[in-house]
């Protein structure tokens, strides 16, 4: 699964993490507990597993989003597509071991008329979150790492 490349606002951000993939992995899909770790996720409503068609509710920012997974291929890709405020997002996360620890890059595509309409903003936006949410999880992996020695 890849973002809309020909979507009016595109972002991409990637990190490194010194932490295993699969702990990693675990944080990003504990989907359910994104709030304790990531200030960006007020609030969150997981509806069945990690698995390819299962749907969660969330809140960050001004709007609640719905999301679906549509592909999971574990510790290495998970991708979601998610609407709020008639924008139509994809978004995909790609995980990579590299010397003991993890790259991670991530990707999403705002498209619809909203996203046309306040390109300029929402791509700001997009942008600093990107970023902002790798960190995040950065900061929440290597605290895990560090607590299992």
């Amino acid at each position: 699964m890849e973002i809309n490349e020909q979507a009016p606002v595109i972002g991409a951000s990637e990190i490194e993490i010194a932490a295993a993939p699969e702990l990693v992995w675990d944080v990003l899909t504990a989907i359910d507990r994104w709030p304790s770790w990531n200030p960006q996720v007020k609030s969150m409503d997981m509806q069945g597993g990690i698995a390819e068609g299962s749907q969660f509710r969330w809140k960050a920012g001004p709007g609640t989003i719905t999301s679906t997974i549509r592909r999971v291929e574990p510790p290495r890709l998970i991708a979601w597509t998610g609407k709020t405020f008639s924008i139509d997002a994809i978004h995909v996360y790609r995980l990579e071991a590299r010397d003991g620890k993890t790259f991670v890059r991530t990707e999403e595509s705002y498209e619809g008329l909203v996203a046309r309409l306040f390109r300029g903003p929402l791509q700001k936006t997009l942008d600093a979150a990107l970023e902002e949410g790798l960190g995040h999880l950065k900061a929440e992996a290597e605290r895990r790492a560090r607590e299992t020695g």
